[in-house]
């Protein structure tokens, strides 16, 4: 049985919650149409706070979440899972709830409409009821939460995130921030009743409210030890993000507000808080623990861009689709990308464990149209260089190489750098093996023919030459007679016959299994027979336009099951999906090879690789 007050009553509402602020909206509307806008302005009000309040989060979020400015700052180092993103996502359930509390004493006390914009003394009379009231009525509840009734049955739902985050701050029942709102709401309401409250005085206050929550929240020590040598007195009047972190692991201590005054005369004052915060500020400037391995990625567009997990952690999550949402901050992400290509260097996007292994994608700051662009080549070069380098510097073991960034007319598929640094440590691969090992696996073993577009890439290729040796008539669709004969010259003579050379998309109007590897287009496809199951190694991905066919994805697999720290979902993947050559950089880490996997695919290790993969716990996609 769920206990009283701990269930939100709009909870199963959905993305429909948002329509609460509905009252307030049309309250604002109508008092401009009817010219009456000082009635309702406090429902003007409330509405900017509310905004104001999201974006103070969103932007907590997005800091801490910029592991390139911030992975040296982190508290606990483990990346969030999904099931911690999922506990969160209503974390901003308690600022409807405050909005219509705030609105009830609005009602119950008109005067709050209509006060004046600035009163020096309702500051001074917030900050004395805050440290003098409100934090110690907190501590002391807080302590009570913890007893092993209320905890079970209240707060163990935000001490279940064991990694704090900014929307950790918003996560508790329904009870619990009943009794916040009521202690928020003794620093304004009071100043207000004698007549010493001010507009200004409720906005800095709230605002400032969440501002310090998402600071003890953020994971990231933002707050410089030497402030506490020189001021010791502060330690005991502002809180840090080490020292609330130390309340998530050791629950006995630290039940502070902000203020750790109250832990140390209630006896609750964590011993280590000082030497921990010392120390993670004073490692803030020094590199941490080196990835075993780095998947070098890119931008796709701009729009995919905002799928970044330092832009919204909740949409991060989920596989990539064009939302409405994004479209009016296109702009806004323009002008990043310009400051991006003329600023940025390569950042760390994500990280995540496996078997003790600290496992990292990095991003080039560029997006897909600009591979494509004859100028912008040397500059693309440059950057994945540089991370190679800066890899190879901090012992990294393998760093794998993203679609464009190995781009054949771009730098021959990555053998560039390692032509031009033969020395180096770390093991460039472009994983293409395993991709063309899951492309062959997903194909059925009673096919007998297929149809092959980008037949002369790398993939092709290989796919080709594999598919005959298995006495599979494979349709090669090339325009270069050369470049099909150079291929078949690498088959055996007695499968030489089992590659055909067609110019023509209607070679293939009787053969059911299309592999596509190059961009084709509507009329194109309509050559396919009903039934026809497509599948793709083409970036991106060719459009489902024939209800008559199947379409597969991208090649990819699932990660083992013991992948710890991810929260992120790799572009348009599933959870727990990443696409094949960033599979295949992890298993060659994993097998400990030693070999840079550039160049031409060996067709003799497709199988080996594929075997490694499964051995480690990889799936193929269902």
């Amino acid at each position: 049985m769920v206990a009283p007050l701990s269930a939100w009553p709009w909870e199963n509402l959905g993305t429909l919650k948002y329509l609460l602020y509905g009252p307030f909206l049309a309250k604002v509307l109508y008092s401009m149409v009817s010219e009456d806008t000082q009635k309702d302005s406090w429902c003007l009000h409330m509405l900017i706070i509310c905004a104001l309040r999201g974006l103070i989060y969103q932007l907590w979020s997005s800091y801490s979440n910029m592991l390139f400015l911030t992975r040296n700052r982190r508290v606990f180092q483990q990346g969030i899972d999904f099931k911690q993103i999922d506990r969160e996502w209503d974390w901003d359930n308690f600022i409807i709830l405050q909005a219509f509390l705030a609105s009830m004493a609005c009602y119950s006390f008109p005067f709050i409409g209509n006060l004046p914009l600035w009163n020096t003394r309702g500051f001074i009379y917030a900050l004395v009821l805050h440290m003098g009231v409100s934090e110690p009525l907190y501590y002391w509840i807080h302590r009570y939460f913890h007893a092993d009734s209320l905890f079970n049955h209240y707060h163990s739902l935000h001490h279940a995130s064991v990694v704090p985050q900014t929307s950790t701050a918003g996560i508790a029942t329904f009870l619990e921030h009943l009794i916040l709102s009521l202690l928020i709401g003794i620093p304004i309401l009071g100043p207000s009743l004698i007549g010493s409250g001010s507009t200004s005085m409720i906005y800095v206050y709230v605002l400032s409210f969440d501002f310090l929550r998402c600071l003890g929240h953020s994971n990231v020590e933002v707050v410089p030890h030497q402030i506490f040598e020189a001021f010791p007195v502060l330690k005991y009047l502002l809180y840090t993000p080490t020292y609330h972190s130390l309340h998530h692991t050791e629950m006995g201590t630290n039940f502070c507000l902000f203020m750790p005054l109250y832990d140390s005369l209630g006896k609750t004052l964590n011993n280590k808080s000082w030497e921990l915060h010392k120390k993670i500020s004073s490692a803030a400037g020094q590199n941490g623990r080196a990835p075993d391995f780095v998947f070098l990625a890119h931008g796709v567009d701009m729009i995919s861009a905002m799928h970044a997990p330092f832009v919204f952690r909740s949409f991060n999550s989920l596989p990539f689709t064009t939302k409405l949402f994004l479209l009016p901050m296109w702009p806004c992400c323009f002008l990043v990308m310009l400051a991006m290509w003329a600023w940025s260097k390569t950042f760390l996007m994500t990280f995540y464990n496996l078997r003790g292994r600290l496992l990292q994608t990095w991003a080039v700051p560029r997006f897909g149209f600009q591979y494509f662009i004859p100028f912008a080549r040397e500059g693309i070069n440059n950057h994945i260089e540089e991370a190679i380098l800066k890899a190879d510097r901090l012992g990294v073991k393998v760093l794998s190489l993203a679609a464009l960034n190995k781009n054949e007319a771009l730098n021959g598929g990555g053998t560039l750098f390692v032509e031009k640094h033969p020395d180096l440590r770390v093991q460039v691969v472009h994983g293409n093996t395993l991709t063309a090992a899951v492309i062959l696996n997903e194909i059925p073993r009673d096919v007998k023919e297929v149809f092959l577009t980008g037949a002369t890439s790398k993939l092709g290729r290989a796919i080709a030459l594999y598919l005959c040796r298995r006495k599979v008539q494979v349709l090669m669709l090339t325009q270069s007679r050369e470049r099909f004969q150079n291929i078949q010259k690498e088959v055996p003579m007695e499968c030489q016959n089992f590659l055909v050379h067609v110019t023509k998309y209607q070679a293939a109007q009787n053969c059911k299994t299309w592999i596509v590897g190059k961009w084709i287009k509507t009329r194109d496809q309509s050559w396919a027979p009903p039934g026809t199951h497509f599948h793709q190694f083409v970036i991106p991905s060719i459009f489902a336009l024939r209800s008559d066919c199947t379409y597969g994805n991208l090649a990819a697999m699932k990660l083992p099951d013991d992948v710890e720290g991810l929260g992120s979902c790799e572009f348009i993947l599933e959870r727990g999906v990443v696409h094949a050559c960033h599979a295949g950089g992890v298993v060659h880490l994993l097998e400990g090879w030693t070999h840079h996997e550039l160049g031409a695919i060996d067709v003799d290790r497709i199988d080996l690789v594929w075997e490694a993969a499964i051995k480690h716990g990889f799936k193929l996609l269902v």
